[in-house]
């Protein structure tokens, strides 16, 4: 059964400010599925980078140049209800479970098979739980401000942002991002905005906040806690964590606590300007952990 839904107008994504990023696309499921592809096919490291809660790949445009430059291939996909990809109509669509099989079916239409995991928000959620049915995939990984939703009662500031969320469906994505990123100029702000040309187009970003896992029989939460224990007893690969330490949501000690999960996560970078986003300050995150990773 087709899935209804719209579908963002190219001319909304032209002449991004430092995009210069062409598009490519899978179907899944009768759904189209926009991903960046940058870097030789046959790099050494593969980057997946994912995104999460209300942005889209543009949100990699300053890690992108530093792993390429480094002959790494950087792969950028958008979740269904962001960025190219194709935005489902009806909110129930939406599910932790729906978000996590259209992820491992990208990997399986790409042939993604080893890679380094680069995640933050929801991109952490669903990446850091890959393990639970690719346990080889990731071969090394760059975490930032996210967690594992295993179930357990969220901080107020989650509930905020929720509620926030809840009660303004409609809410303006760019003029969000401005406030949550210093110094992020009008063409960045429209960028951020390209993908919601009006509320038909939002089910993704408005539901993402109400499945969030916070009750342990919600869905993703029995995946999201068997992750967990694969992090922290059978993961042996390099791990790099950086945080921005001005985030009301997910701040240092939402990220302390995953750090206790990774095992031999060493010491994070804390960025003390950087807010939720810390992909803003991206070329310091990236060129940081390859520093580290070398």
């Amino acid at each position: 059964m087709t899935i209804e839904h719209v579908r963002t107008p190219d001319e909304r994504f032209q002449n991004l400010s430092d995009f210069p990023y062409q598009p490519n696309y899978v179907e899944l499921d009768g759904l189209r599925m926009h991903y960046l592809d940058e870097g030789p096919k046959d790099a050494e490291h593969v980057y997946l980078c994912l995104h999460g809660e209300p942005s889209w790949s543009y949100l990699y445009r300053k890690m992108i140049p530093v792993f390429t430059e480094s002959g790494g291939r950087v792969v950028a996909p958008d979740f269904f209800g962001f960025g190219r990809s194709d935005k489902p109509v009806a909110d129930d669509v939406y599910t932790f479970s729906f978000h996590f099989q259209s992820l491992l079916s990208f990997l399986d239409a790409v042939k993604l098979e080893r890679f380094t995991l680069v995640c933050q928000d929801w991109g952490g959620l669903l990446g850091l739980a890959l393990p639970t049915e690719r346990p080889d995939a990731i071969e090394r990984l760059i975490v930032m401000n996210t967690a594992l939703a295993t179930g357990a009662a969220p901080g107020p500031g989650f509930l905020q942002w929720r509620d926030f969320v809840a009660n303004n469906p409609e809410f303006n994505v760019g003029r969000l991002m401005k406030r949550a990123i210093a110094n992020l100029s009008d063409a960045e702000e429209l960028a951020y905005d390209a993908h919601f040309p009006d509320r038909s187009f939002m089910g993704g970003a408005r539901t993402f906040p109400s499945i969030v896992p916070i009750d342990p029989e919600m869905d993703g939460a029995a995946r999201s806690r068997r992750a967990a224990a694969w992090w922290s007893g059978e993961w042996s690969g390099p791990s790099f964590m950086a945080i921005g330490a001005q985030d009301p949501v997910l701040g240092p000690k939402v990220m302390a606590a995953l750090r206790r999960v990774i095992r031999g996560c060493p010491e994070p970078l804390v960025l003390e300007t950087a807010g939720h986003f810390v992909q803003e300050q991206g070329e310091e995150v990236a060129r940081a952990a390859l520093a580290a990773f070398s």
